[in-house]
Formats: structure tokens, sequence, C-alpha cells
């Protein structure tokens, strides 16, 4: 196993840096986020990391004990990654840099890659209160566990129950929300976002 890079500074930030600050390292926190995730599904949700440098932030990320890798019982029997406590408490550092990075974010250019759970950390940011909430975009669908304190925020597909709330909107919109141009509450009072179900954050959704 590599040595582990460091900056030799007695600094909080330089010390956070030495274990996230490699390229492509925050990126895979983002998709373990969603929980329990194989190599070979990590591989094909992050378009342009090479298979070498994957295994290689893998390897460093167990070692500083911001993920583990178990097996999976039969019939799956396949080995996946998944965050510890430790890692998962860089879900708020992500969203501070997602919040930041609106500005940067611009138009999508025509070289950009998009998977439908990207959008699950910008909507995540507007929404409060805990639930469910199933999304459907152009894309595909995906669903945020809303005020989850530990387990996975987000997942890929339809929701695994039903969910407090199920929203359908345009990949426009979508955008458009994550540039922090217009709130997830602006876009329903323009009809922009059609929201269904009874539970409480649809109904709060609903009445804003």
């Amino acid at each position: 196993m590599s040595r582990r890079r460091s900056y030799d500074q007695y600094c909080s930030a330089a010390r956070a840096l030495d274990a996230v600050g490699d390229r492509w390292t925050l990126l895979i926190v983002r998709e373990l986020l969603a929980g329990p995730r194989r190599y070979t599904d990590l591989h094909a949700d992050l378009p342009g990391v090479s298979t070498d440098v994957l295994a290689g932030r893998l390897r460093d990320m167990e070692r500083d004990g911001l993920a583990t890798r178990r097996r999976l019982p039969p019939p799956g029997a396949a080995y996946v990654y998944e965050l510890t406590a430790r890692g998962r408490e860089l879900l708020p550092v992500l969203q501070a840099l997602g919040t930041w990075g609106e500005g940067e974010l611009g138009d999508r250019r025509p070289t950009d890659a998009v998977r439908a759970h990207w959008f699950a950390l910008p909507l995540l940011r507007t929404l409060e209160g805990e639930g469910l909430v199933q999304v459907s975009l152009e894309e595909g669908d995906f669903h945020l566990f809303v005020g989850a304190e530990d387990g996975p925020v987000y997942g890929d597909g339809p929701a695994p129950r039903e969910p407090d709330a199920r929203l359908s909107l345009d990949a426009g919109t979508c955008e458009a929300v994550s540039r922090g141009e217009l709130s997830l509450v602006d876009a329903v009072r323009a009809g922009r976002v059609d929201v269904g179900g009874d539970g409480t954050l649809a109904k709060a959704l609903r009445e804003a």
C-alpha cells in the first residue's frame, strides 16, 4: 500500500486534504453516499477515472478509515464498498462544496457526462424535514432519504417503499435548481415540478 502523502502542516484543513484532497476521492464519496456499491458500478458512474486510479483511491480510503470493503452473502457474493461513519461525515462538506460550485456550473457542455443521481445532493439541499422522496427525471429515477442521520442519503431507481413525496421535473428545471438559479419551492409554484404523494414533505411543498 502506498505511503500516505501529506502537506506536513499542523492545520486541520491541511490534514483533511491529506485524506480527501486527491482527485476523484470526494466524487467516490458522493457515489458511496448512495450506500454499498460494487467496484464495477463505481467505475460506470465515474466516467473518466482509470481502473488503476479508482482502485488506488479505494485502497487509500480504506486505509484512512473512510470506507470499508465487504463481501455480500449469497446469492450476491460480490464485494462492495461502503462509507464508514467517518466517511459519511463528509456529506456536509460535499454539500458546502456543491453550494460554492453552483456559480461554476453554467450550462451543460456537450462533453459533460450526466447521471440522474448526480442531482440528488443539490435537491437534498433544498428539502427540509424527514422522509422518502422519489424523483423522476428524463435521465432516470432516483430517491432521497431526507433528514437521514445514518445510512444512504439517496439511491438509484424508484423508492424502495411508498415515498412520502414524488417529484417529476424536466432536466432544465433540475439544472436550474442545481445552479442555484431557482429554488425547488419556486419551481413548484411555477408549475415546473409535479408533486405527488400524501406525506408531510409533499404537503409542505404544495402549500409553501
